[in-house]
């Protein structure tokens, strides 16, 4: 079965539009005592709040990897695969980079540290390097449900979205009303997770079988939201802002809830023209390989920030005309040029080693058929722990190495990488499923 180029297309658009919309909100300023701060833009130019309508693009990761989940599993189970030996493929593809990443970061940090770097610049430095990690322990639990969720979309389809849906809502009502907290984490699950069960919907053709579908979810989930803010309590940022109480993603929101449907319908809206142009070699011979470097670009595209903060802020030869004015959104363009040149020479240089890690993956990739699972599970639950930890605290909280969480990721991923064997042999998977397997 070959790939589907839109879904690819959706990936690498999405991460495109993560990094430019990270590297656009980051405002740098050199203290009087070289020092470096970072105000927080949303913060202090409310009307930038309103740009986030456009680089809120998580919706379309989860679509994309539940549309890809759904495809992967189905073919792993016709094989004769099992849930724990499908999820570890799927989850060590994702784990060996970011344990890499990670390594890295907490490498520095521990050198910085010992070496007397300012503790609040490090934890400054440390939160910018794991700002992008709440992803990774909400992916990491829905592809461990995917089984789960996959059998009971089998079963009950869209209803189960829907179900989903309704008790996010009644989750997030919670949130507001009394602050129940774990109602909180479970948001995280569930409103990520309708866009990730919609993926399966929209790969069994539930969702696209009538253009009017699509149509009434863009439209229903855009004048939800405007209601939800217009009306309601949450605000119109799809990003955290400090201080902004409730938040749309902290947990997510009714309010984001709404947003994840009407992405996904004008998503499927935009898929039959662009599908089109898709086909055109020229054009995807562009989009192809933004898509398989997703997730280098997605762990590494802070690094240039930190690469052209210190060859240009520390030294005082950047420009720091008022945040906001019409100086300072002039030198956004040169801004994000430096930066994507940066980020080109960065990705270019990391190739060895996202190649090692492919014969690693072969090397370590559990066995399809896997059932003695604890190690794996066992590896997964520290990942998920870890990386939560991370993405609240960052690399260097209080300019100091967080032990634990270390610990956590990179012993974790080791239990993952364990081999997996079962009684009857090693199973194979087709050349097609392995390929099918990114996140």
């Amino acid at each position: 079965m070959s790939r589907d180029r839109y879904v690819d297309f959706l990936r690498a658009w999405a991460i495109v539009l993560v990094v430019l919309g990270h590297w656009l909100i980051t405002a740098l300023v050199r203290e009087p005592g070289g020092q470096i701060t970072a105000p927080e833009l949303l913060a202090v130019v409310p009307w930038t709040q309103w740009l986030t309508l456009a680089f809120q693009i998580m919706p379309l990761f989860f679509l994309a990897g539940g549309h890809a989940a759904g495809g992967s599993w189905s073919r792993a189970q016709a094989a004769g695969g099992t849930p724990a030996g499908w999820l570890g493929r799927r989850a060590l593809r994702l784990l060996l980079p970011v344990a890499v990443y990670s390594g890295a970061v907490f490498l520095a940090v521990g050198v910085c540290s010992a070496a007397g770097v300012d503790p609040d610049t490090l934890a400054l430095v440390g939160w910018a390097m794991a700002m992008q990690f709440w992803f990774l322990p909400v992916y990491l639990l829905l592809s461990a449900l995917t089984p789960t969720l996959y059998a009971a979309h089998r079963r009950w389809g869209p209803r189960v979205p829907l179900a989903m849906g309704t008790v996010a809502v009644a989750a997030d009502a919670l949130v507001v009303t009394v602050h129940a907290p774990y109602a909180g984490l479970l948001d995280y699950v569930l409103v990520w997770g309708v866009a990730y069960q919609l993926g399966f919907c929209w790969r069994d053709g539930l969702l696209t079988g009538r253009r009017l579908v699509p149509l009434a979810m863009a439209a229903g989930g855009g004048l939800a939201f405007a209601a939800l803010v217009a009306l309601g309590p949450f605000p119109v940022s799809l990003i955290l802002v400090t201080g902004q109480s409730p938040s749309n993603t902290d947990p997510p929101s009714a309010a984001m809830l709404a947003w994840v449907v009407a992405q996904v319908g004008l998503s499927l809206l935009a898929a039959p023209p662009l599908r089109r142009l898709l086909d055109r070699e020229r054009l995807w011979r562009v989009v192809r390989p933004v898509g398989a470097a997703s997730m280098t670009l997605y762990l590494w595209h802070m690094l240039p920030v930190l690469a052209v903060a210190a060859a240009f802020y520390l030294t005082g030869l950047a420009p720091e005309p008022t945040l906001g004015s019409a100086a300072w959104w002039g030198l956004r363009v040169p801004w994000l040029l430096v930066l994507g040149a940066v980020l080109v020479c960065v990705v270019s240089a990391l190739r060895p080693l996202e190649r090692g890690l492919g014969v690693l993956y072969e090397r370590t990739v559990p066995d399809a058929g896997l059932r003695r699972a604890w190690p794996l599970w066992l590896g997964l639950a520290m990942n998920v722990a870890a990386l939560g930890r991370l993405a609240v605290q960052g690399f260097a909280p209080d300019g100091r190495l967080p032990v634990l969480p270390a610990a956590g990721v990179l012993l974790g991923t080791a239990l993952v990488m364990l081999p997996r064997w079962t009684a009857a042999g090693r199973l194979e998977q087709p050349e097609t499923t392995r390929a099918t397997d990114r996140v």
